[in-house]
């Protein structure tokens, strides 16, 4: 086992964490968008089918976001792609000028309305814990709002145990694109052989930390562990429950104060 880690990169979905997706997100969004397209012009298009669009182009990007778990180096899609292709492709061309020049404000607000999140228990703990040992902190995750994830871990006040906070989103490549760690690495100045990786998908992060060759890959269980595609023979350096257990992982691996910078 390596005892030389120097940082530890975190996913935010289901590491950072866990989350109840809010069953009225698409009404909620869906009215904001009418309310957006009407403030210009009278809308052609009501709620229920902007709803509908809305929730037909969620599943689009869920099957293309498992699409693209197979090439070495995917990117991100860019947030007027997202509205412009999976959303409104259908729509009349006027309303698609309208959400085009509001792409990144909807991203967000698509964020803030789908999901429920909760800061997964022990975490706080471990980044503490991680911090006292001299530990840098990364997170690293897929996503189409960055700013959304942001603003989570600002009101749960643990934005500052995190050094470098990377979302592909903002970055344009997502994992398991090998350079989305890569960047996470160089921005913290800390060798990827002496970095950590957490996640808890096969297909994104062990994968994308095994591309990356990071000095251990781990697989943190969540309800997400084991519903995404095939990764291949792919397999984590280690696997455990929940925040608790990673923090015992870096207990057995360094002795409290041995990596302080």
């Amino acid at each position: 086992m390596p005892t030389d880690a120097r940082a530890l990169l975190l996913d935010f979905g289901g590491v950072i964490a866990e989350d109840a997706q809010r069953p009225d997100w698409a009404s909620v969004l869906a009215e904001t968008v009418h309310t957006l397209l009407s403030s210009r012009r009278p809308s052609a298009l009501d709620a229920g089918t902007i709803a509908a669009d809305l929730v037909a182009g969620m599943a689009a990007y869920a099957r293309w976001c498992d699409a693209m778990c197979r090439p070495y180096a995917p990117v991100e899609l860019g947030h007027e792609q997202f509205w412009s292709d999976f959303v409104a492709a259908d729509w009349p061309a006027a309303a698609r000028e309208v959400l085009l020049a509001r792409a990144t404000t909807l991203c967000h607000r698509l964020g803030e309305v789908t999901h429920a999140w909760r800061v997964r228990d022990g975490m706080a703990e471990l980044l503490a814990d991680a911090a006292n040992r001299g530990m840098l902190l990364a997170v690293v995750s897929n996503t189409l709002y960055g700013s959304a994830h942001r603003d989570f871990l600002e009101r749960n006040r643990i934005a500052d145990r995190f050094a470098v906070q990377l979302y592909s989103d903002e970055v344009g490549v997502r994992k398991p694109n090998p350079e989305l760690i890569l960047r996470a690495t160089r921005a913290l100045g800390v060798p990827v052989e002496q970095v950590w990786f957490a996640g808890d998908t096969i297909s994104r992060d062990v994968l994308c930390g095994r591309r990356a060759r990071v000095g251990m890959t781990i697989l943190m269980r969540s309800e997400r562990t084991g519903q995404d595609i095939g990764a291949g023979t792919v397999q984590p350096d280690r696997t455990v429950a929940d925040p608790y257990e990673l923090r015992e992982l870096l207990t057995s691996a360094s002795p409290a104060g041995r990596h302080r910078l």
